[in-house]
């Protein structure tokens, strides 16, 4: 892996900014769910919380506080797939989408303690 000078280039952050972007389309699509403005603000900070903690994490420095902001990271991509599954349930996604985004919420997941392991040695 080569020296990341910028949170911006991690790839766990542009992984997270473009289902970020996913997810708000889908809710711009679906008349119901905008109105839902509750789940609907849950879902989108949440999933804003990915990227907004690697990005501090990145910026602080250190790689202690890296790891743990990565933690906090990929326990958001937790919950993010737990609202998903709400969002299926209610009608909101229908079953590609539905299966498309626990997918990639995954494999975001996986990198992210990809990363974590990595930075711990």
């Amino acid at each position: 892996m080569g020296k990341i000078t910028r949170f911006e280039d991690l790839e766990i952050w542009i992984e997270a900014r473009r289902i970020s972007k996913k997810l708000y389309d889908l809710i711009q699509a679906n008349e119901e769910l905008k109105r839902d403005h509750r789940f609907k603000s849950q879902i989108l900070a949440a999933i804003g919380s990915v990227m907004d903690n690697a990005a501090e994490g990145f910026e602080r420095g250190g790689t202690k506080e890296f790891k743990q902001f990565l933690s906090v990271a990929k326990g958001s991509v937790g919950e993010v797939r737990s609202q998903v599954y709400r969002a299926y349930d209610f009608g909101y996604f229908d079953q590609e989408n539905f299966e498309s985004l626990l997918l990639e919420l995954q494999n975001l997941s996986g990198k992210i303690s990809n990363f974590i392991t990595y930075l711990s040695k």
